[in-house]
């Protein structure tokens, strides 16, 4: 199941029951981009997800990284940092336990957001997710929150970052170690 850019409340009371039983038998699930920004009031969903989109400042080129020591298969032909363009969406706290993949380095672009309303943000400090994974309630779940312009779809890094993630999370399998 992908969720690729939604936003807000997408699944009435029985279509959120069959995503929770399609999870609960073993099945996988997506989230791009503002996927962490969907079903608000359904904490099932949230813990899927991992975290919750809080906030974003305007779209940045920032620093890209991988966390050291990950063999994820959407990340073998990535360098260990990069320039990207994005929209860098700033998180709430994990919701359950997360393996990371990228983070953003916040010194390298500016984090601070104000939507009015008394909405504002100011990053997450010195590490600034931006993709994870995990097995949940009996299933997968990879996110990332990476996509947010057309042009960016055009990466052959992100088609290969996806990929991997839908190829995990439906097979739950990766590379296989060199070790």
């Amino acid at each position: 199941m992908v969720f690729l850019s939604t936003t807000g409340d997408i699944l009435n009371p029985k279509e959120q029951a069959a995503l929770e039983r399609f999870v609960k038998a073993g099945k996988g699930f997506v989230g791009i981009h503002s996927a962490s920004d969907t079903e608000y009031d359904w904490s099932w969903y949230q813990k899927l997800v991992g975290r919750t989109f809080n906030i974003h400042p305007v779209i940045q080129t920032g620093v890209l990284s991988k966390v050291p020591n990950t063999n994820f298969i959407g990340l073998n032909h990535m360098p260990q940092q990069m320039l990207w363009t994005d929209e860098w969406y700033e998180f709430g706290p994990e919701l359950t336990k997360l393996n990371y993949l990228l983070t953003v380095d916040e010194q390298s672009y500016n984090p601070t957001a104000d939507w009015g309303n008394n909405k504002t943000g100011s990053g997450m400090g010195a590490f600034h997710p931006i993709s994870w994974y995990h097995n949940y309630d009996g299933g997968r779940s990879f996110y990332t929150a990476l996509g947010h312009t057309n042009a960016v779809y055009k990466s052959e890094f992100l088609t290969e970052h996806i990929y991997g993630g839908i190829y995990w999370a439906a097979a739950g399998k990766g590379l296989k170690s060199s070790n």
